[in-house]
């Protein structure tokens, strides 16, 4: 039996799909198959790669992929948006069995020095993973 699939989008697949992808595949990997996307394509940013390295999960090789990329007649059994920027503005979402939505804040907008932009990152990845942890923890079942 093939696993659940997960799809995380958000608008650049930059930051927070990304992270949200990295946190899953980690903790459930051997539960879920996990893919992230964006509305637009841009790179996966240096400081959300820092702050998942912090934890111990190796983002660097993932690349900023759109939804077509990743969808390619492909049917998802989660389909989660990130923000509200791509859960109001995306074209379509893939084939699902359930959308789900829970918008964090974006990392990427964060000012100051580069020491405080990693904490913004950092303290998003830690939102996002408490929330994947209600959600997608296999003995909770919430999601599966």
């Amino acid at each position: 039996m093939a696993k659940p699939s997960v799809l995380f989008i958000c608008t650049h697949n930059s930051a927070r799909s990304q992270m949200a992808q990295g946190l899953l595949r980690d903790r459930y990997g051997d539960t879920y198959d996990v893919y992230s996307a964006g509305t637009e394509q841009t790179h996966v940013r240096p400081l959300a790669i820092q702050a998942m390295h912090d934890v111990g999960i190796d983002i660097s090789g993932h690349t900023s992929k759109t939804i077509d990329d990743v969808a390619e007649g492909r049917t998802f059994d989660y389909v989660v948006t990130v923000c509200n920027a791509a859960r109001e503005n995306c074209p379509y979402l893939p084939a699902t069995q359930q959308n789900m939505h829970q918008s964090f804040d974006d990392p990427s907008s964060a000012t100051g020095s580069e020491a405080e932009q990693l904490a913004v990152f950092r303290r998003v990845r830690d939102e996002i993973g408490d929330w994947i942890e209600a959600t997608f923890a296999p003995e909770k079942k919430s999601a599966a």
